[in-house]
């Protein structure tokens, strides 16, 4: 899949961030080349349907295939908190989620394939505190047909830091990119560890 001149780079200083070892990306096929092959096998044409469901017709008007829509922090007996990924990203530094040290959470991204399917679709997360990294992740998430609907995917539980000196405030650079190393999204938010949730 072709860049376009709205797509932010890969930071060429997280490359090791995103080939995954021993992982070979398969060959990219659209999807009408698959739902066009062994149409003669009655039985595969109907696993193919079943599969794929019924497809939207292609959205072009803004040239995406992948839209990511909004991330979510989870933890259990707080609120969701959700951050819009639709208009200006800038914003999202400016008001930092209160995290309780040491507690446990999970990140949900929310999504939509458009057109075509996209092969392992990745979450990389690089964070810095006072502009150093102090931690990096990278993970996979998947391939995905296009949907009408919006798709989801949550990464597994993590654990906040805890102790006096991890306190105070971060900045998580995240961006989702697939195997043709297309980013498809790039965003900065900010999050704040203190001793309680506020």
């Amino acid at each position: 899949m072709a860049e376009n001149e709205n797509t932010p780079p890969v930071d060429a200083g997280e490359e090791d961030d995103i080939d995954t070892p021993g992982y070979k990306p398969p060959a990219q096929k659209t999807l009408e080349e698959i739902q066009n092959a062994d149409a003669d096998d009655e039985s595969l044409v109907r696993y193919k349907q079943q599969l794929l469901g019924d497809l939207p017709a292609g959205d072009t008007a803004d040239g995406k295939n992948v839209v990511v829509e909004k991330m979510s922090f989870l933890s259990n007996g707080r609120d969701d908190i959700e951050l819009d990924l639709r208009g200006d990203l800038s914003k999202l530094k400016e008001k930092p989620i209160i995290i309780k040290e040491g507690c446990e959470y999970r990140i949900k991204i929310t999504f939509r394939v458009k057109r075509e399917i996209v092969a392992g679709l990745r979450l990389h997360q690089v964070t810095y505190r006072k502009g150093i990294r102090v931690d990096k992740s990278n993970a996979m998430v998947g391939s995905f047909g296009p949907k009408a609907e919006s798709q989801e995917f949550t990464l597994p539980v993590d654990e906040a830091p805890s102790g006096m000196m991890s306190r105070g405030s971060y900045v998580m650079k995240s961006k989702f990119t697939d195997d043709d190393k297309f980013v498809h999204l790039a965003w900065d938010w900010a999050f704040e560890i203190k001793k309680e949730w506020d």
